[in-house]
């Protein structure tokens, strides 16, 4: 998170068993509200593997406890995707029913599950052919600042009306720093670009942070083949995440989008985004008690 600390007021905090670390909560502070980290795509409290239920509602007891007593009113989760997690583990679900949370967000994710055969339906394999038969080149490369100002920057302006969450100071150094868990791929007709990836990599997932497409991406199925390439590449990986594609904080669906997706084999998984009054700490004093 060092590359944008000077975005966010840290409210990080450490929970400790005597001396031993056995939870953090990476978050930021707004007024009387905190955030489970506003500058990173998934948050939640990171507890040791070991954590038995009754000692994750105590951990849960004591944070809420203490934000209370720091006149803190609001705690907003965004909760991670069930497909990143290291093993089952829904204690946050549990100890946010008890503590009567509200779920006022959920994105739409489209994701691949490779346990089943990766099968694009007609329509992508139609695309697929085009690209092979114009000779598209597909490159993995370092370089971001092309991608970003060629294509990415120009597409989310027209499209979107706004900017990639990450300048490209911010993503070249974070790829400077995590080589193998942050990839580019470009993919180009005749050297010229026409479409690029950035990929996050993670033990069983690889999700695709940012895609896009030069204006004539329709003719020249650039993106398509370099989304089939990516897949059949990391195809042992668990999961392929496609991203977002709903909109206008979870109420609207970009249905263009979600087809393109879909059309890869993608299924849909939610993220949801829950708000806890930090008063209903009391709510688990019968159990943690």
């Amino acid at each position: 998170m060092e590359y944008h600390k000077d975005r966010f007021e840290d409210y990080s905090l450490i929970v400790l068993d005597g001396n031993k670390w056995v939870a953090i909560l990476p978050a930021n502070r707004v007024g009387n509200t905190v955030h489970s980290h506003q500058g990173l795509s998934y948050g939640t409290i990171i507890v040791l593997d070991s954590i038995r239920i009754k000692e994750y509602l105590e951990i849960f007891w004591t944070l809420m406890k203490e934000l209370k007593e720091r006149k803190i009113d609001l705690v907003h989760f965004k909760l991670v995707p069930k497909i990143y997690n290291k093993t089952i583990a829904d204690e946050i679900d549990y100890a946010s029913f008890l503590m009567k949370s509200q779920t006022y967000r959920s994105d739409v994710y489209l994701v691949i599950d490779m346990k089943h055969q990766y099968k694009p339906n007609r329509n992508r394999d139609r695309a697929l052919k085009v690209a092979n038969n114009l000779g598209i080149e597909i490159r993995e490369e370092n370089d971001y600042l092309s991608f970003w100002n060629e294509i990415l920057i120009p597409n989310l302006n027209n499209r979107f009306n706004v900017n990639p969450v990450h300048t490209v100071d911010e993503i070249t150094k974070l790829a400077a720093s995590f080589p193998e868990e942050i990839k580019l791929f470009n993919a180009y007709l005749s050297d010229v670009l026409k479409a690029g990836v950035v990929l996050f990599l993670f033990k069983d997932v690889v999700h695709f942070q940012y895609s896009s497409g030069s204006d004539d991406r329709m003719d020249t199925a650039a993106l398509d083949i370099l989304f089939d390439f990516v897949i059949k590449k990391y195809s042992n990986k668990q999961y392929i995440s496609f991203g977002s594609s709903s909109e206008n904080e979870g109420l609207s669906l970009n249905e263009g989008l979600a087809y393109w997706k879909e059309s890869f084999g993608a299924k849909t998984l939610t993220q949801n985004f829950i708000r806890i009054e930090t008063k209903n700490y009391i709510e688990l004093n019968n159990i943690v008690k």
